[in-house]
C-alpha cells in the first residue's frame, strides 16, 4: 500500500517568494536569475520548468528528491534571508507557483515558476538602484548582476533596471527598493573652488585660536 499525499487544486496558482541573483548571459541577449544555495548552478528564466540538479531523470519535485524550485509563503521571511552577509547582494523575486507542488509548513516545492517581480534593494553605497551591474562573479556563460546607483556603475557591463526586464521578457516587474539620494555627480570646477576655499578659511580660523591658546590667551 503506498502513501498518497493530499492533493490540492486551487482556483489560482498560489504565490510565493524567494531571493535571487540576476544574471545576464555572455553575448548580453538574455537575461534571468541563479539561485543562492542548491539551485545556484542551474540560472533559470522568467518562466521556467525546473530540472534535477543531481542530472536524475525524474520530473521535479520528486518525493525522494530535494529538487524543484524553492519558495516561502511568507514575504517577510524571504526578506529576512537579504540581511545575512552572503546574501545582501540578492534581489527579491514574487512568483507564481505552477504544475505540481509539494507543500510544506513555510513554503513550497515546485515543479515550473513564473517570476512576477523583481525587487532590487539599494546599491552597496546606500543610494536607490538606478541599474544592474556586472558583480564581479558569476556561472559558466552568465554574468551575475548587483544593484548600482548611477554614480557606482561606472565602466561595468550594466542594464538600466527597465531594460533588465524587457531583456528578461515574459511581463516582469522591477522595482527598486528606496535607498538614499545618490550625491551629486556634477559638480563643476568652480563649486569644487569654493568648497576648498571654505574649508581653508576654516582651518585658517583654527589655526588661528590654537595659536592664542599656546601663547597664553588673549592679553589684558
Amino acid at each position: 500500500m503506498r502513501l498518497r499525499l493530499p492533493e490540492e487544486r486551487p482556483t489560482e496558482p498560489p504565490t510565493g517568494y524567494k531571493i535571487a541573483h540576476p544574471v545576464l548571459s555572455q553575448d548580453g541577449t538574455r537575461a534571468g536569475f541563479t539561485g543562492v544555495s542548491l539551485g545556484g548552478a542551474l540560472p533559470y528564466a522568467v518562466l521556467d520548468e525546473a530540472r534535477c540538479v543531481y542530472g536524475l531523470r525524474h520530473r521535479a519535485p520528486h518525493r525522494r528528491c530535494d529538487c524543484g524550485f524553492h519558495c516561502v509563503h511568507d514575504r517577510a521571511e524571504a526578506e529576512a534571508l537579504l540581511c545575512t552577509g552572503e546574501h545582501r547582494a540578492a534581489v527579491l523575486l514574487e512568483v507564481a507557483v505552477l504544475g505540481a507542488y509539494i507543500r510544506f509548513e513555510r513554503g513550497f516545492r515546485y515543479a515550473r515558476q513564473r517570476v512576477r517581480t523583481m525587487t532590487v534593494g539599494a546599491c552597496a553605497c546606500g543610494a536607490s538602484a538606478a541599474a544592474l551591474a556586472d558583480a564581479g562573479w558569476g556561472r559558466p556563460g552568465w554574468r551575475v548582476l548587483q544593484a548600482s546607483c548611477a554614480g557606482c556603475v561606472r565602466g561595468r557591463t550594466s542594464l538600466s533596471l527597465a531594460a533588465f526586464a524587457r531583456l528578461a521578457g515574459e511581463g516582469l516587474r522591477v522595482r527598486a527598493a528606496s535607498g538614499a539620494e545618490a550625491p551629486p555627480a556634477d559638480l563643476g570646477v568652480s563649486e569644487l573652488v569654493a568648497e576648498a576655499a571654505l574649508l581653508q578659511a576654516r582651518l585658517d580660523w583654527f589655526q588661528s585660536r590654537l595659536a592664542r591658546l599656546e601663547n597664553g590667551g588673549p592679553k589684558r
